[in-house]
């Protein structure tokens, strides 16, 4: 479950430019093919692609974490992931996910995505939610959504908004 975690967290970091390609932070004369030990880990087409190395940081980090359950500790995971692959420079002060998205736009520079449906979110975005508690927030892959476990399905919560962090 680990190695489907991982894959997915690195697919879903990797791929993030495609769709938005100004708002994403993925520089294509800095990104890089995969080296041959990690292609399993990425799939038969990965050699097609060339990665950012600081979205595969965070996805590797994200992965090692995951579980393949909830753990009711989202927001941390996110959070954690995005500070060791520099793409934020400082852990987010908020406590609940659901209030990640005004913090990652207000102090981290992301920006909010016209986007209502979760399977549309770009690769590499972040998905925010609320609905009753803490809400929650996950990482979009390729192929489903991570965060503190890995799914094929986006959360049931009413999605409050979707961000990418813009190239410097």
């Amino acid at each position: 479950m680990r190695l489907i975690l991982k894959s997915l967290i690195l697919i879903l970091l990797a791929n993030a430019p495609a769709a938005f390609g100004s708002y994403s932070l993925f520089n294509p004369d800095q990104a890089e093919a995969l080296k041959p030990e990690l292609r399993s880990l990425f799939g038969p087409q990965s050699s097609n692609f060339r990665y950012d190395k600081r979205m595969m940081e965070a996805a590797e980090i994200a992965a090692e974490r995951a579980s393949a359950s909830s753990q009711a500790s989202c927001w941390r995971y996110v959070k954690t992931a995005l500070l060791r692959a520099q793409i934020i420079d400082s852990y987010p002060k908020t406590r609940y996910a659901k209030e990640a998205g005004v913090e990652l736009q207000t102090s981290f520079g992301f920006r909010k995505l016209a986007v209502s449906d979760p399977y549309k979110a770009p690769p590499g975005s972040v998905l925010v939610y609320g609905g009753p508690g803490a809400g929650h927030v996950e990482l979009r892959s390729k192929e489903g959504f991570v965060s503190d476990f890995v799914s094929s399905k986006p959360s049931p919560r009413p999605l409050l908004g979707v961000y990418v962090k813009p190239r410097s």
